[in-house]
């Protein structure tokens, strides 16, 4: 289990880990938890920070953060699909698009209204910071495993080494975390979590099936961006969360 916890660790982060670990699939286990710890940490620095540094600075201190320690993996996920899914690519143009290291500036422009939207949610959140941001990082990373074990990888790129090594027992037990830990801000809180989570999930499963024949890691990542920001949206409205 150590060896899952730092796999998972060394997977959505760039902290050092010097040991052997597991490969992704095994160490998904524990996506939901590494998560958790990450808006657990943001949250806390949002709490404490009232009263002393102007809110707004906070939360973008906490997205840069995130951004810092998880080496960016997901929001260059997000731009690289911005930039792969135009209406009229084909399957290979969208692959070699993905593969393709460089950000266009369709990809730059949709990451930067995604941070903003990060930023303003987070600079609004109307509920406890701590259990609210660990909810929303935790279900995110949760999708990324939800999704993988939905529909097929395409290509042949980390998702296709990923699935290999993920078991149906595993992703129901990272789909049980993202639910219990969806309920720690709230039962009325959770609802709405939820059902943001499944449809994010059930729409890029269809999306990217039809597109590409399957999902690749940018794929992941970018569904994980997507289902974080609708978290966060969640948690400034006040009737969703009350």
């Amino acid at each position: 289990m150590i060896a899952r916890l730092l796999g998972a660790v060394q997977f959505l982060t760039i902290i050092p880990i010097h040991r052997r670990t597991v490969e992704p699939g095994q160490a998904a286990l524990f996506f939901p938890l590494v998560g958790a710890a990450l808006g657990a940490l943001g949250g806390f620095a949002l709490d404490a920070s009232r009263g002393y540094i102007p809110f707004t600075l906070t939360a973008l201190m906490v997205l840069a953060f995130w951004t810092l320690i998880t080496g960016g993996l997901h929001e260059d996920g997000f731009a690289d699909v911005a930039d792969a899914f135009r209406a009229w690519r084909t399957p290979e143009k969208i692959h070699e698009i993905l593969k393709d290291p460089r950000i266009g500036a369709h990809g730059a422009v949709a990451l930067l209204f995604l941070m903003l939207i990060r930023w303003q949610a987070l600079s609004s959140i109307t509920v406890e910071a701590v259990p609210a941001l660990a909810a929303s990082l935790a279900l995110s990373r949760a999708a990324i495993v939800a999704l993988l074990w939905a529909a097929p990888p395409a290509g042949s790129g980390s998702a296709v080494e990923s699935s290999r090594s993920l078991t149906t027992p595993v992703a129901l037990a990272v789909i049980a975390q993202g639910v219990a830990i969806a309920f720690w801000p709230g039962v009325h809180a959770a609802s709405w979590l939820l059902a943001a989570a499944v449809l994010t999930v059930l729409a890029a499963r269809r999306w990217f099936t039809l597109r590409i024949g399957g999902v690749t890691g940018d794929c992941l990542g970018a569904t994980s961006m997507i289902l974080e920001t609708l978290c966060l949206v969640i948690f400034t409205c006040r009737s969703c969360t009350s």
